[in-house]
């Protein structure tokens, strides 16, 4: 366990858990917070071999989004702090989304503003039933901006988009799952075991493969279907070479073995590790 200020990181072999730590504050984002998760982000890079990376809360909450006072109100009057303190956090929420490895957002409580950001640029996501999310902003005058719109525009229809931007509005785990703002919506007492199944099935892929993978769909989503084509084509060939040709060499020869069956479940990589 890595402690910071505001965040504690656990890594354990394949999988590396963010807890963001502020819990008397809802686990707002305060710019420490910004500090320290771009801090855990590159310890996570630097262990090399993380295939699934955690974003959850300690205590009661997720996060209750960005901490107003300290990343607004106090920097207002100097526009170069104001710039770099939300500068900083604006580069972990990209660095986030484009992440190499499986991301999961693990939303245990209360996610609001940033903190349906986070939940949205998150590859994955898995909710309590019972935690409450929201796009608040328009309640103190502003739109959800830094990503914030972004992410409900790529993970909600249009009219629900609309709908939590333009009133404020708040939603349930359940509700988010309706909407597809979450993967699965889960008891709260069931959220860690519905959480570690899930990290348990990713971490048995080919880390390259997963992270082509992400690629692969990010660019196919803007393009048509001949360059999309041309996209997966080259993305193959880049595969291939930077895994020794597993998929042929070690999972279609198992398959051939009938040792598994590609459509109920994963080769096995043990092959490969010894």
């Amino acid at each position: 366990m890595i402690e910071l200020d505001t965040i504690n990181l656990e890594i354990d072999g394949p999988t590396a858990t963010i807890y963001l730590n502020r819990p008397d504050k809802k686990n707002a984002m305060n710019p420490q917070m910004h500090q320290d998760m771009n801090q855990a982000l590159d310890a996570i890079e630097e262990a090399g071999d993380v295939k699934v990376v955690v974003v959850t809360g300690n205590g009661d909450s997720f996060s209750s989004g960005m901490d107003l006072e300290e990343c607004f109100l106090k920097p207002y009057e100097d526009p170069q702090l104001f710039y770099r303190t939300n500068l900083v956090a604006l580069n972990w929420f990209k660095r986030l989304k484009a992440f190499p490895a499986v991301t999961i957002a693990k939303v245990n409580g209360f996610s609001f503003g940033g903190g349906v950001l986070v939940t949205g640029i998150c590859d994955l996501a898995i909710a309590s039933e019972t935690a409450l999310f929201g796009l608040s902003e328009i309640n103190f005058g502003i739109f959800p901006a830094g990503g914030a719109s972004w992410a409900a525009a790529h993970n909600f229809s249009r009219k629900q988009a609309l709908y939590y931007i333009l009133t404020g509005d708040t939603l349930t785990g359940a509700e988010a799952e309706k909407y597809g703002l979450v993967n699965k919506a889960v008891p709260a007492d069931q959220l860690d075991a519905a959480t570690d199944k899930l990290v348990r099935k990713l971490v048995k892929k080919n880390p390259v493969t997963l992270a082509l993978a992400k690629q692969v769909y990010e660019h196919n989503r803007t393009v048509d279907l001949p360059a999309a084509i041309d996209y997966d084509q080259a993305k193959l060939w880049e595969l291939s070479r930077l895994t020794g040709n597993e998929w042929i060499n070690v999972a279609l020869k198992q398959f051939e073995k009938r040792s598994y069956q590609p459509g109920l479940s994963t080769y096995s990589r043990a092959e490969v590790a010894s």
